[in-house]
């Protein structure tokens, strides 16, 4: 044989497959139709929805039945319709005067929101701007105090307050908010102060301006959105706070709306679940306005300062 015939010749390459593509053995699945998908997830949004508004609405509903039928159905509404649940819970006598617990709380509400602003705005800008000795520690420090839990200083607190004559005053809840005790809001501002442009500073300086100036100026105007979410928070926290109140405003002049609604749970005696109700669903109302009124300025100050 020659080496002509013993030589391997080189297989030409294959043509191309011009027929029906092959499905691949571990393929994607084909996908489903838009339509299909908006429907189910629409379909889940509103199943959710309904879910956690369910509880709300029955208090609602329950806050306008007569005492008798307020746990006979899981409905949302029956047929007897009363408002005499509002009118015995606003005004029920000395003891339960809710004029005065939602003017105790509103108050109590706006000094610790005033507080908060002032006094995390000033530190913040402190940690964010300004240069000194232990800056890193101290910030570290203050970050650290969100692992704290709030019970392990309950005691030392209330026998500070105690000594100096505060029970009974708005004091003990006010004043830790003038000293800039909320942690995560210092952390939320200095976030947002960080990215803002120190030009503008620069700008200020040269007009001027000390860093009292660069504060009021400059940084407190370009932190609107963070101090509205800390207001919107400090609203939400204090109205609902139940526990401060408990301890420091014993006296029933003093009490707030926390206070006011456990009231109407009497473990001795006969509940007043209608006026509670009613009471509750009014509780709602400056809680709901708020967030509604503020919800612009809360989606700026979370989305610019880094918080997920």
């Amino acid at each position: 044989m020659t080496a002509t015939t013993t030589a391997t010749t080189r297989r030409a390459p294959r043509p191309p497959h011009r027929g029906r593509p092959r499905r691949p053995l571990f393929g994607n699945r084909p996908t489903r139709s838009p339509l299909l998908r908006s429907l189910v997830s629409h379909s889940v949004m509103i199943i959710s929805l309904i879910l956690m508004l369910y509880p709300l609405l029955w208090m609602i509903g329950a806050s306008f039945r007569p005492d008798n039928q307020v746990f006979t159905t899981l409905g949302l509404w029956t047929g007897d319709f009363t408002g005499e649940n509002y009118s015995n819970g606003w005004g029920g006598g000395d003891q339960l005067n809710f004029s005065r617990f939602f003017f105790n709380s509103l108050t109590l509400t706006v000094l610790c929101i005033v507080g908060n602003m002032v006094s995390c705005a000033l530190t913040a800008y402190a940690f964010a701007r300004l240069e000194f000795r232990f800056k890193k520690t101290l910030f570290a420090l203050v970050i650290g105090t969100l692992l704290l839990p709030y019970h392990v200083t309950l005691v030392p607190q209330y026998i500070l307050f105690n000594q100096l004559g505060w029970v009974n005053t708005f004091l003990p809840l006010v004043v830790p908010k003038i000293l800039a005790t909320d942690a995560f809001f210092i952390f939320l501002m200095v976030q947002f102060i960080r990215q803002l442009p120190t030009s503008l500073d620069d700008a200020a300086r040269i007009d001027g301006c000390g860093h009292w100036g660069i504060f009021r100026r400059v940084i407190v105007p370009l932190s609107i959105p963070a101090l509205g979410t800390t207001a919107l928070f400090t609203f939400i926290n204090t109205w609902n706070d139940f526990l401060g109140p408990m301890l420091y405003l014993t006296e029933p002049d003093t009490w707030t709306v926390s206070q006011g609604l456990a009231s109407f749970l009497d473990a001795t005696g006969q509940s007043e679940y209608g006026s509670l109700f009613a009471m509750s669903t009014l509780s709602l109302v400056p809680v709901v306005g708020f967030f509604i009124a503020a919800q612009k300025l809360l989606i700026e100050g979370i989305a610019t300062s880094g918080l997920k």
